[in-house]
């Protein structure tokens, strides 16, 4: 039978605080997709969606454009989709010209693990819910659904309703939606529904249910959806990575970041993925086959590598005019930043410069160590083709062709699109090998700040020590200077603590102020 399924999105997802700060909350995360994803790909392929636009809404309109090119989508605008007169049944009415046609009703935050069943008749999904108390409920005899109770109802044998139905009497539908004024539009479907359960049977379908409206609840669909050896992806509000069937979409708040990102993938071509597609705050490209370096690293792939970064690093030669800039570009984003984040993280985690013990070593401020370096020797760099953020999660090896592909490169360098400081990518590499991705990801470190002493434990990898070790011979062996990468390490360390959870921003900042300390005296 023809039917399309309606997936409203307008709301503002006020329940889950920040994470709906830069992105409409159908683009949660859930195993490294947004949930929305998770919706439609529970239908087949000829299958039509109605999608409700509101907040945030262009971001999921060109999320969806780029994620299925193949899919076929009607999109509604929703307004006002916040504050007096919003609702979700005003969001329904706005989606009416394209529901016609018997219609699944489906809730942007309701995820099922079953297959969902056609509307060919009326039907209404419910899950067992412990506490009721923020749904719709349904009162459930003889496998029908005999009433329809709304939140704060609390009798007996309730079933909770999950926000999923099939809507095969649509002009009754429309009819109470219409009808039902301002009471339709705050119940939204559960309004329709009523209005059908009086002439008309609505059975009642049980479903697995997880939900995504909340922080808790994410957290325990999270869980569930995990997926063996999926790349693990830090977190970051403003930013997220997708992997939609063979493409990877980065998406991120910032459209000059995207915009910056797609032009040096350009200057980087050879080394990153191909961009084959993009929108204001996101852009796509194929799935590269290989594995994270950081799982298949040893001594004998690591040298293959360090071969293929004398390639990438192609220097250039500046006039003196241009190395004033570079060199004031290097000062800015070395000094002025790490004071400026420094500072963020003290605010950040209430702490104060006082750490005078870090790992039973006795250690001057963080300030005096700050003082003592030689902002022009730091700033003095290396001009050149670079990444910009150096690590092995973010570098791909493929061993049947022994090829490495370069991911997630940084999308300027102090405002510079062509050229940055070589020795930073030095030092991105460098603070990879000591504090991997892994570690943070498994919880494999330990850190503490109690009465001006820090303390802090973190579990390496024989095989990343010993790239450490073979790093610092090459940079000897290519005239670079160890000691330079060393304090450019440290103030990444420093500079990327006041961005981070608690406690691994505590290890960040204590490893940072360690180094400082042993590479100036």
């Amino acid at each position: 039978m023809s039917y399309r399924v309606v997936i409203p999105t307008a709301g503002i997802g006020s329940r889950l605080k920040e994470s709906t700060k830069h992105i409409n909350k159908s683009l949660i995360s859930i195993a490294n997709r947004p949930t929305i994803s998770h919706l439609i790909e529970q239908f087949p392929q000829d299958c039509e969606f109605v999608i409700g636009l509101g907040y945030k809404g262009n971001l999921v309109r060109d999320f969806l454009e780029l994620a299925y090119p193949d899919r076929t989508f009607y999109f509604a605008n929703v307004d006002p989709f916040k504050g007096k007169g919003s609702g979700l049944g005003l969001s329904l009415l706005a989606c009416e010209q394209y529901l016609q046609e018997p219609f699944i009703f489906l809730s942007c935050d309701t995820l099922v693990k079953e297959l969902i069943p056609k509307p060919d008749h009326d039907w209404m999904g419910f899950s067992q819910i412990e506490d009721l108390t923020e749904y719709r409920t349904l009162k459930i005899a003889s496998g029908n659904v005999a009433e329809i109770c709304e939140k704060g109802v609390i009798r007996e044998n309730l079933k909770g309703y999950i926000g999923l139905s099939g809507v095969y009497s649509y002009k009754k539908f429309w009819q109470a939606m219409h009808n039902g004024e301002t009471l339709a539009i705050d119940q939204g479907e559960a309004y329709g529904m009523k209005s059908i359960l009086e002439s008309n049977n609505i059975t009642a379908r049980s479903f697995t249910w997880f939900d995504t409206g909340n922080l808790e609840a994410i957290k325990i669909t999270r869980e569930a959806y995990a997926e063996p050896n999926a790349p693990n992806i830090l977190e970051k509000e403003n930013e997220a990575i997708w992997f939609i069937e063979n493409n990877v979409i980065k998406f991120s708040a910032d459209n000059v970041f995207i915009s910056n990102r797609i032009k040096r993938a350009q200057k980087l071509k050879g080394f990153v993925p191909n961009i084959n597609a993009y929108k204001n705050n996101m852009y796509c490209y194929k799935k590269i086959n290989g594995e994270v370096l950081s799982d298949v690293i040893n001594p004998a792939i690591f040298e293959l590598f360090l071969e293929k970064c004398k390639d990438f690093w192609l220097k250039k030669d500046l006039t003196l005019e241009e190395k004033n800039n570079f060199e004031n570009n290097c000062l800015n984003f070395y000094k002025k930043k790490t004071l400026e984040r420094v500072e963020l993280f003290y605010k950040n985690f209430a702490k104060k410069d006082n750490a005078t013990i870090i790992n039973g070593e006795l250690m001057p401020s963080l300030q005096d160590l700050l003082n003592q370096i030689d902002w022009k020797w730091i700033s003095s760099g290396l001009s050149g083709r670079f990444h910009g953020d150096f690590h092995f999660e973010n570098i791909l090896y493929s061993k049947s062709n022994k090829k490495f592909t370069f991911l997630d490169w940084r999308q300027d360098f102090a405002g510079n699109l062509s050229i940055g400081d070589i020795y930073y990518d030095l030092a991105k590499l460098m603070h990879g090998l000591i504090v991997n991705h892994g570690i943070v990801v498994k919880n494999q470190y330990s850190a503490s700040w109690k009465e001006g002493e820090i303390k802090f434990d973190i579990q390496r990898k024989q095989s990343l020590a010993k790239c450490e070790q073979r790093l610092n011979a090459w940079m000897l062996e290519n005239n670079y200077d160890p000691k330079k990468v060393k304090v450019l390490t440290a103030l990444i360390y420093l500079n990327i603590a006041a961005l981070h959870h608690y406690p691994y921003s505590l290890l960040l900042y204590g490893l940072g102020k360690k180094i400082l300390k042993e590479e100036l005296s």
